[in-house]
């Protein structure tokens, strides 16, 4: 632990696991699709590819990158959360952990694509992003690919304002050595344009 809590700490108490899973769940019963992630990330990695949900809450992405085949691990240090994703898979590996203290949970450093949705960096403790970032890049082969989505104001956030900037985050990824290869708005996607409120990016650790 850092001995700082996250700001997803600070807005629920590290208590939202189940409330969280039912609002998920409401969404998929109301015909919405659930799965926009997921399905992004599958089109990205070859069949069985190795993936490394960081901040993976209750679960939910990394269940159906399961489902689909690929072989994942999940990451989170809210108790809550982790809770209701080893219920509902209690057959995957499911980490405890913090992000910025990545490297303690003695994962192997071969991971095809590492995912971070969901606001998992703006949410993190503040001044850690990018030892957490740095943290995300180790764990990829090279050729691997980090792939984010991230609310850039408040629109987009639980929070009054962004607490980082698209160049503020392609600056910790180039220091972790990693560079730029795609960027949309949505995890449909559609083009991302210069001051849009929502990015997905995809960074990719060079192979040479």
């Amino acid at each position: 632990m850092t001995g700082q809590r996250d700001r997803w700490a600070e807005l629920t108490g590290g208590q939202a696991g189940e409330e969280y899973a039912r609002r998920f769940a409401r969404l998929a019963a109301s015909g919405q699709d659930v799965h926009g992630e997921a399905a992004f990330c599958t089109a990205l990695v070859e069949p069985a590819a190795k993936v490394l949900d960081a901040g993976c809450g209750t679960g939910r992405v990394a269940i159906r990158l399961a489902e689909l085949g690929h072989r994942c691990t999940g990451v989170d240090v809210d108790t809550s959360m982790l809770a209701v994703a080893r219920r509902e898979a209690p057959g995957q590996d499911w980490r405890a952990g913090d992000l910025a203290r990545l490297d303690a949970l003695g994962l192997d450093a071969d991971f095809d694509l590492v995912l971070a949705a969901g606001n998992v960096i703006p949410l993190l403790a503040p001044g850690t992003g990018e030892a957490v970032v740095a943290h995300l890049a180790a764990a990829l082969r090279p050729g691997g690919l980090l792939v984010t989505g991230m609310g850039l104001d408040p629109a987009h956030l639980p929070l009054a304002e962004a607490p980082l900037t698209l160049a503020e985050f392609d600056d910790w990824c180039a220091r972790a050595g990693l560079a730029l290869g795609q960027r949309y708005a949505t995890w449909s996607g559609d083009p991302y344009h210069e001051g849009g409120g929502y990015a997905v990016s995809v960074h990719v650790l060079p192979t040479a």
